[in-house]
């Protein structure tokens, strides 16, 4: 029985300790909430324009790119795209596939998160 005490006493001055320790946390973060609501009232900041969307090139292919992409959800390389969009999967058609897909890479469309793996950047 004093074992058990002893082992409920030991727990409690643990959990109060912790208490402790995140009301402390918990005070730090008012504190720093309350600093910066402050700041933010002293200095606003300048709003920034609205970034223009990238630009997606008007021609079928680059459409038929995107609705896969988004009826995928996820990356897709080169090759995956050529055998979802129906093409034949010849090495100038792949490589015709992957042209687009860099060039909507460097609009800021599609992103090429690995070489030769794509997928849209999450908005």
């Amino acid at each position: 029985m004093t074992c058990q005490i002893e082992q409920t006493q030991a727990e409690i001055d643990t959990l109060t300790a912790r208490l402790g320790e995140l009301s402390e946390a918990i005070e730090h973060l008012r504190i720093s909430r309350k600093t910066l609501i402050s700041l933010a009232e002293e200095d606003p900041a300048p709003a920034e324009p609205a970034a223009t969307p990238p630009v997606i090139p008007d021609h079928l292919a680059y459409q038929q790119i995107l609705t896969v992409f988004g009826e995928v959800g996820g990356s897709l390389r080169a090759r995956d795209l050529a055998m979802a969009m129906d093409l034949p999967l010849t090495q100038n058609a792949i490589q015709n596939v992957r042209g687009k897909l860099k060039r909507l890479a460097s609009r800021g469309i599609l992103v090429e998160t690995e070489p030769g793996l794509f997928s849209q950047p999450r908005r």
